[in-house]
């Protein structure tokens, strides 16, 4: 089964060709970071227009890639939340059309499930169950991962996610957008244990919370405006791992995990991956790290997840909506 997969749920333009949800034959990504870059975050408006002149082209050069034409497609699969209601539009409706003009099945993907099906794509032998510490921009939460549509939501963020109190401290400290990057660029040059920021909820159950901490990092600053942003960025960086670590561990104790993944676009924070490996090692479980570019937003974990959930439920309506808050189903 030859699957094209779509995604434009925030300002990532994607699209993918998955073969039987584990062989990756084409991924095209275009970013708009540069876009978005002047206004400190993405703006939805300018996001859902660059959708609009990119996707087609990025479609054209993944069929190209993969050695295909659109005859050729079994299925197409695309986002359908959660995301920007503008953004998701634009896939969603391109998704449709396509499989309507080359008589298809659609499947309608949630987001939030296929970065579960990021790490398949390179460790399709992953055994279960898995604990997966979803970690990006919109969403920090610890999913029990028990098989193929089987998921159990055992810890969230009560507040910011942890993707977004990196982006809001990167913004207070003037170093730009997109956060994540430049405070783990930034952290090499800086001492981890020069501030003693708070650790929230580090002892206390399974869920997180991230805005006290950004609260931290803001009063420090006005009250020491002498202190260098590296061992800020450190610091702070080191806060949030030490709280996402501690619970990844602690629920891969509670449900007797076989392994630990990250998913999500901080999941390409250095200090992350080096930590997970460690404690995986030390917990003699197995650590499935994704590379780089499938732990940001890509159309390639769109077209895994679409075969699995093809494979489960068949296709969707083709009157199937975008849903910008759209929940992972659990169970």
């Amino acid at each position: 089964m030859r699957f094209l997969g779509i995604e434009t749920s925030c300002d990532e333009t994607a699209a993918a060709v998955v073969v039987d949800g584990t062989q990756v034959v084409s991924s095209v990504v275009s970013s708009q970071v540069d876009l978005h870059a002047r206004y400190g975050g993405v703006v939805p408006e300018v996001a859902s227009r660059a959708h609009v002149e990119m996707l087609m082209p990025v479609v054209a050069q993944a069929l190209v890639e993969a050695g295909v034409t659109g005859a050729e497609i079994d299925a197409v699969a695309a986002t359908v939340g959660p995301g920007l209601i503008g953004s998701l539009l634009v896939g969603v409706s391109a998704a449709k059309s396509l499989s309507l003009v080359w008589d298809v099945p659609f499947v309608a993907v949630n987001h939030l499930e296929a970065h579960l099906y990021a790490a398949f794509l390179e460790e399709p032998t992953i055994e279960l169950p898995l604990v997966v510490l979803l970690v990006s921009g919109g969403h920090t939460m610890l999913v029990s991962m028990e098989g193929h549509g089987q998921y159990r939501l055992i810890g969230q963020t009560l507040d910011d996610a942890a993707g977004e109190a990196f982006d809001k401290v990167a913004r207070f400290l003037d170093l730009g957008y997109p956060g994540g990057p430049l405070i783990d660029r930034l952290s090499f040059d800086g001492d981890p244990r020069a501030i003693a920021f708070p650790r929230p909820m580090l002892n206390d159950g399974l869920d997180f919370s991230f805005s006290g901490l950004k609260t931290a990092v803001v009063n420090h600053v006005r009250k020491h405006p002498d202190v260098g942003a590296a061992d800020v960025a450190a610091s702070f960086q080191q806060a949030v791992v030490d709280v996402l670590v501690t619970k990844a561990r602690r629920a891969a104790s509670k449900i007797g995990a076989r392994g630990i993944c990250l998913a999500g676009g901080v999941a390409a924070n250095s200090q992350l991956r080096m930590r997970i490996l460690d404690v995986c090692e030390e917990d003699s479980l197995h650590a499935f790290i994704p590379s780089r570019s499938m732990c940001t937003d890509n159309a390639a974990m769109i077209a895994a997840a679409g075969y699995y959930c093809w494979q489960r439920h068949g296709a969707s309506p083709i009157d199937t909506g975008a849903d910008p808050n759209l929940r992972l189903s659990v169970l």
